[in-house]
C-alpha cells in the first residue's frame, strides 16, 4: 500500500475514474468486459467499491458490465500448479469440498475488483462452478444464463453472448495474458485440440450437493500474450490506449480479437 501511495499524485476517487473512463472512450449503454488489477490503478479512495461504481456509472443501467469470476478451486487439482497438492490429497479435494455456490463462492485469481463486484446486489453470476461470470445492467440476465457446464469458455458461455453483442473488452493495467476472450477464440480455431475432463461439485434443483463431469478444452493462455500482441500490431484501429488512475489502460474491440485469435492460433499453434 506505501509503494501505491509513492507511485500515485492524487487520491484516485470514483469521479476520476469515470471521468478516465469517458476520456478513454467508454459509453452509456456499452457492453463491456473488465480484465482488472486494483493494485496498477494507484491509492484508491475506499478501494474495490470505488471502481465498481464507477463503471457502473459509466455504462450506466443501459449498458452492462461483465467480469470473469473464475473459481479455480473448483477445477481438477490434479492440474494445480500454484501451488501443486499431493497427490493423495486430490481424491478428498474432489469428495469434499462444498458444492458451488454462485452467491457465496468466492473468486479465485481473477483479483479483487471481480470478486467485489459478485457482491454487488444487482450482479447476477452465472452457474459455471469453475469458469463463471457476473454481470449487472441491461443484459445482465441474458448474458449469464444457460451457462454450459461443457466447455465453459465456449460457444455458450457469457464470452460468446457479449461477443454477440459486439462488446468491448476493457484492460485496467492487465495483459492479453489474462484476456479470457482468447479462450472462445481457442474454440473457434479450426485445428486438432485436446479436451479435458474433471468432476466438480454443484447444486442440483433441489438445493442437494450434486457431482458433475465437466468437458471442455484444455484451455492453455502460455501464448496468449504473443496472439494479443499481433493483433495490436495488424489491427491499431480496434485498440484505443490511455489512462485510468494510475493504470496503463486498453478498450479492444472483443470480435476483432476473438476472429483474429482463431486465425491466429491455427496459424501458430502446432
Amino acid at each position: 500500500m506505501e509503494e501505491r501511495i509513492e507511485r500515485t499524485d492524487h487520491p484516485v476517487t470514483p469521479d476520476r475514474i469515470e471521468s478516465d473512463l469517458a476520456d478513454l472512450g467508454v459509453e452509456p449503454g456499452d457492453t463491456l468486459l473488465v480484465h482488472s488489477s486494483l493494485s496498477s490503478l494507484g491509492w484508491v479512495t475506499a478501494g474495490q467499491p470505488a471502481v465498481v461504481d464507477a463503471l457502473m456509472e459509466a455504462v450506466t443501467t443501459e449498458g452492462t458490465l461483465v467480469m470473469p469470476t473464475h473459481s479455480a478451486q473448483y477445477t481438477d487439482p490434479s492440474r494445480w500448479e500454484n501451488p501443486p497438492v499431493p497427490d493423495d490429497w486430490e481424491d478428498v479435494i474432489r469428495s469434499e469440498r462444498p458444492a458451488y455456490r454462485p452467491e457465496v463462492t468466492p473468486t479465485r485469481s481473477v483479483g479483487a475488483i471481480p470478486e467485489c463486484f459478485r457482491t454487488y446486489p444487482d450482479a447476477i453470476r452465472s452457474r459455471h462452478p469453475a469458469y463463471s461470470f457476473a454481470a449487472w445492467g441491461a443484459d445482465a440476465e441474458e448474458i449469464v444464463a444457460d451457462h454450459s457446464y461443457d466447455d465453459g469458455l465456449g460457444e455458450e458461455s457469457p464470452l460468446a453472448a457479449v461477443y454477440d453483442r459486439d462488446g468491448t473488452i476493457l484492460m485496467l493495467g492487465t495483459g492479453h495474458d489474462t484476456n479470457t476472450s482468447l479462450h472462445l477464440a481457442e474454440h473457434r480455431a479450426d485445428r486438432q485440440q485436446e479436451i479435458a475432463t474433471h468432476t466438480t461439485t454443484v447444486l442440483d434443483d433441489d438445493g442437494e450437493k450434486e457431482t458433475i463431469t465437466l468437458e471442455h478444452l484444455a484451455y492453455d493462455a502460455d501464448d496468449f500474450a504473443d496472439a494479443g500482441a499481433d493483433f495490436e500490431d495488424d489491427h491499431p484501429e480496434a485498440v484505443t490506449r490511455g489512462q485510468v488512475g494510475m493504470a496503463d489502460a486498453k478498450l479492444v474491440s472483443q470480435r476483432a480479437l476473438v476472429d483474429y485469435g482463431a486465425e491466429w492460433f491455427e496459424q501458430n499453434r502446432e
